[in-house]
């Protein structure tokens, strides 16, 4: 019997399957493209810095139903939706961080790198505009005024001494602030939505004014209540990102996105699935 050729062999064998094994491990690692450097790569390609690889981090106020809420753990929206476009092009996962308002229209909130994007049903205003990034309009908006079913309010002026419960930081506060100075209500300002809706459902202020979205949903979910007036303060919603570095450039790729999802139907079929109806022409 031969031994020397058939170590040789059992040599060769199993050296070839290790090469083989490597080769193998080593092709894997270079094609997986699950993880989160797919994600980093197609955002690179856009010149988009995250704050977080692999997601697109999202700061809000919440609640502002259904704009963006908390649904058991998760949270939705409209707003949310819309985003998930972007998320969804640049190969990311959303993550939603709750924070003062203010420090996203103020810009704060990017300057210190807490999210790449900031939604809430912003409107669009010059101040916001210098401070910060903002896509093409999403949705028109306007003012209304909600009070218990039941109370002798119809119009502002009907309530001359009576008081008005607004949202911290929003346009709503802004109109309800300069109205109070002609009429003589006192203005009541609550930190967020579900407490200035929820004071007004109780009777604790006599009316509340913010943005029509949110207010016409609550009075769905609450009969006792009703929107009684509607100004046309003639607002446009936008979602905010960095003044500059990466922000205009996640702007830019969101209006490219909005301008398609407006044509193709995808907008329509998001708008409805939040608002009930096709949004008007």
């Amino acid at each position: 019997m031969n031994i020397v050729p058939t170590l040789r062999k059992r040599r060769f064998a199993a050296a070839t399957a290790t090469v083989a094994a490597l080769a193998l491990a080593l092709s894997a690692c270079g094609s997986d493209d699950s993880g989160s450097g797919g994600s980093e790569d197609k955002a690179a390609a856009a010149g988009i810095t995250l704050v977080k690889p692999g997601k697109l981090t999202i700061c809000t106020h919440l609640p502002y139903k259904p704009f963006q809420y908390k649904d058991g753990t998760k949270v939705v929206g409209f707003d949310v939706d819309l985003l998930d476009l972007l998320a969804k092009d640049l190969g990311l996962e959303q993550e939603v961080v709750n924070i003062e308002w203010a420090q996203v229209t103020s810009g704060a909130a990017f300057q210190a790198k807490k999210c790449d994007v900031g939604m809430g049903a912003m409107t669009i205003t010059d101040s916001r505009k210098a401070a910060i990034s903002i896509t093409a309009p999403y949705m028109d908006a306007t003012q209304v005024l909600l009070t218990k079913k039941d109370a002798p309010y119809k119009s502002l002026e009907d309530l001359k001494g009576k008081k008005v419960g607004v949202q911290a930081d929003t346009t709503g506060k802004d109109f309800a602030t300069e109205q109070a100075k002609k009429i003589g209500f006192e203005v009541v300002v609550f930190n967020d939505l579900a407490l200035q809706e929820n004071n007004v459902k109780s009777g604790r202020v006599d009316a509340g004014i913010n943005d029509n979205g949110v207010l016409y949903d609550f009075v769905k979910e609450n009969p006792d209540t009703a929107v009684v007036a509607e100004f046309d303060t003639g607002e446009q919603y936008g979602f905010g990102a960095l003044k500059d570095g990466s922000g205009p450039k996640l702007v830019e790729k969101f209006n490219t996105l909005l301008a398609a999802a407006k044509t193709d139907g995808k907008y329509n079929e998001i708008y409805k699935t939040w608002f009930g109806v096709e949004p008007k022409k």
